[in-house]
């Protein structure tokens, strides 16, 4: 068995990723550029954007998987408490608040011996 034995499947999901991904966001680029920033359509976008990322958030927070499956509900909570807290503490700087629910949530696990 050879290091490059089995890399045609990682090219293939490399490619097929890059399709299906790709084509949508140059159509997006070309239908942006006719739109107008304070447009009903671009607001609803941005509208169904948010509501998609909140739901994927709620969603690992209330249905985790893995290693979350197993801490409490408090903990996941807390976390992101701390991490929007920070956001808004640290000049809306997402990274700002990330990083901090990332942190209390590790040293939640950490301390309860995840």
């Amino acid at each position: 068995m050879t290091v490059f034995e089995g890399w045609w499947i990682y090219v293939f999901i490399a490619i097929a990723g890059w399709l299906a991904t790709d084509l949508w966001r140059w159509l997006g680029v070309l239908a942006g550029n006719r739109l107008r920033d304070d447009s009903e359509v671009l607001n609803w976008v941005r509208a169904v954007a948010t509501a998609l990322v909140a739901a994927v958030i709620a969603k690992l927070i209330l249905y985790p998987t893995g290693i979350l499956e197993h801490s409490p509900l408090w903990l996941r909570l807390a976390s992101v408490a701390a991490g929007a807290l920070a956001f808004f503490i640290g000049r809306q700087k997402p990274a700002i608040g990330i990083v901090t629910a990332i942190a209390v949530l590790a040293m939640g696990l950490y301390a309860l011996g995840f």
